[in-house]
């Protein structure tokens, strides 16, 4: 039987790209749009169930385990079952938990909701990936990427400001309301508007979650860009971990001025992703990468200048140098994604799960080390070094891992080979 090149990918053209891109932002940002939301609640919600915040603290930490073990779960399934089907499953277990939020009356039921929130949402998070790589080229799948986090962070920098307001004049309930909204408004878009965009030719292909993850993790070129892509977002996570304790405990500032000066690090974000949406139709996945890892390592060296002269003890010196580090990074997790979703495309949930697994579990613990050389330093020096290892090992996955001479070409041989391993062709 012959697959012609036609059937290889689905047609993205069914599909206007605005809507694609509501619907794609939306099934990505709803998750996150939770977690943040209810930040700003969560000392009223330790007066409320009379609880210490430690424990309260528990429906934000549970929460990011939830979305780590969502995205190992669901993108498998997606793979095997299908996108529409898995999705539809994890935002309806999302708007059923989240209605149980609602309704909580102890604070083990609302950590409970909170966790179901997670694992259902996030199935938007790493099935939307997937959908990127189903509809559109390798080439431009990282622009696409891009453009859906441009998007995204807009909406995720206002909800905690939209928690907070709601939970100032309606009480911290109506953030669960507004959520639930949101959710649903979610799952009817997805249900009404967004085709299945998995061929089932490919469901049969892939060989589920063992076959997949196996013809995964054979490949040098996927393990450097997924670890690329990992300890990329690893420097975000360290930052943030360290951030406060260095502006408000080493540099004797207030909170709301570290909150200030840490919005310029998402807006430098912000404008690489759509500067990266804007040249990666032009440039190659692996030109790009290197174009953010360039980025992200002269901020880190300027930021450990900064640190050994000492200039760098006001916030000034520290956050603008890092918009540098941040700019970088937008284009270096953006592509490295993209090419890691391109290595075995009938794969592609499972590459996004697996990513994402990874990403949450090994930020989660930068983040903790963040926080403990924020804590127990008198100087951000300890952060600056650390900051410009993560750098140079995320330079090296590259250099190590992803041979210039087998960089993935097109999509078509790639699915020429797949299919006849598996007997299509």
């Amino acid at each position: 039987m012959t697959i012609s090149l036609t059937d290889s990918v689905p047609d993205h053209r069914s599909l206007p790209s605005r809507a694609t891109l509501i619907l794609l932002v939306a099934m990505t940002g709803v998750a996150p749009i939770s977690l943040y939301m209810l930040v700003p609640a969560l000392p009223v919600l330790a007066t409320s169930f009379d609880s210490d915040i430690s424990l309260v603290q528990m429906t934000v930490s549970l929460y990011m385990v939830g979305i780590a073990c969502s995205q190992l779960i669901m993108g498998p399934l997606s793979d095997r079952y299908g996108r529409r089907p898995v999705l539809l499953a994890g935002l309806g277990l999302m708007v059923l938990a989240t209605i149980g939020g609602i309704f909580a009356q102890t604070l083990p039921q609302l950590i409970a909701a909170r966790f179901l929130q997670a694992l259902g949402g996030a199935s938007g998070m790493v099935i939307s990936r997937a959908i990127v790589r189903d509809l559109y080229t390798r080439d431009r799948v990282a622009s696409m990427i891009s453009l859906v986090i441009a998007v995204m962070m807009i909406a995720q920098m206002l909800s905690p400001l939209a928690g907070g307001l709601l939970e100032i004049n309606l009480g911290w309930r109506s953030i669960f309301y507004a959520l639930a909204a949101l959710s649903i408004a979610a799952f009817l878009g997805i249900a009404l508007a967004l085709p299945e965009t998995r061929r089932i030719a490919d469901r049969k292909a892939n060989g589920g979650f063992t076959g997949g993850a196996r013809s995964l993790l054979t490949s040098r070129a996927f393990i450097g860009y997924v670890l690329c892509q990992v300890l990329a977002s690893s420097i975000i996570f360290t930052f943030a971990g360290a951030g406060p304790y260095i502006v408000v405990n080493q540099m004797g500032r207030s909170s709301a001025e570290y909150g200030a000066w840490f919005a310029t690090s998402g807006f430098a974000y912000l404008v690489g992703n759509l500067l990266c949406a804007r040249f990666a139709p032009r440039y190659t996945i692996e030109k790009l990468i290197w174009f953010g890892l360039i980025m992200q390592l002269a901020g880190s060296l300027l930021n450990l200048a900064w640190g050994v002269t000492g200039l760098n003890q006001v916030p000034s010196w520290l956050f603008i140098t890092h918009m540098l580090i941040m700019l970088g990074n937008a284009f270096t997790m953006s592509n490295s994604a993209a090419g890691a979703l391109s290595i075995r495309p009938h794969a592609a949930g499972t590459a996004s799960g697996m990513m994402g697994f990874l990403q949450m579990g090994f930020g989660s613990l930068c983040s903790q080390f963040g926080a403990w050389l924020g804590g127990n330093f008198m100087t951000p020096l300890p952060l600056n070094i650390a900051i410009l290892a993560l750098s140079l090992a995320c330079a090296s996955t590259m250099i190590l891992l992803v041979p210039r001479h087998t960089t993935v070409a097109t999509d078509d041989l790639i699915e020429q080979a797949e299919g006849e391993e598996t007997g299509l062709l």
